[in-house]
């Protein structure tokens, strides 16, 4: 991995510390010049009762990625990154291993982002389906 790469993922892993990535041991692995890939894994702290992954815990994965795309690939001086709406089709379940969320740019406008976010497992099945929309909001 090049020091670019390894310098932008450890922003981001480092700003994970103390947060809901952190407890959902969510860890981003790989960047390129318009995606970004965290993992997760799977286990009892992110099953629902029947001991598969929630639903929930795979939106938190998906937001947090694109969150964080939007923040590497903007302006994090000048600008703050909130997600304003985020869909999910849940279309596999899995009860254990990782599961990798890869966010995509699809639209970067000047306030607005567009994210394709696909949560895959480790043999690259599709999980979940994301998009996410962030807004950039100035800082004072």
């Amino acid at each position: 991995m090049d020091d670019f790469k390894e310098k932008i993922l450890k922003v981001c892993n480092n700003s994970s510390k103390n947060t809901m990535m952190e407890n959902l041991e969510i860890e981003y692995i790989d960047v390129g010049e318009n995606y970004l890939v965290a993992k997760m894994p799977v286990n009892a702290k992110v099953h629902q009762p029947d001991g598969v992954l929630h639903g929930g815990a795979s939106v938190a994965l998906a937001e947090s990625v694109g969150s964080m795309a939007s923040y590497i690939f903007l302006d994090a001086e000048k600008f703050f990154v909130r997600g304003i709406e985020i869909s999910a089709n849940h279309v596999k379940s899995i009860r254990d291993g990782d599961v990798f969320a890869k966010a995509i740019l699809i639209h970067k406008g000047r306030t607005t982002q567009l994210w394709e976010i696909k949560i895959t497992d480790a043999q690259e099945n599709l999980i979940s389906s994301c998009k996410l929309t962030t807004i950039s909001l100035p800082k004072s």
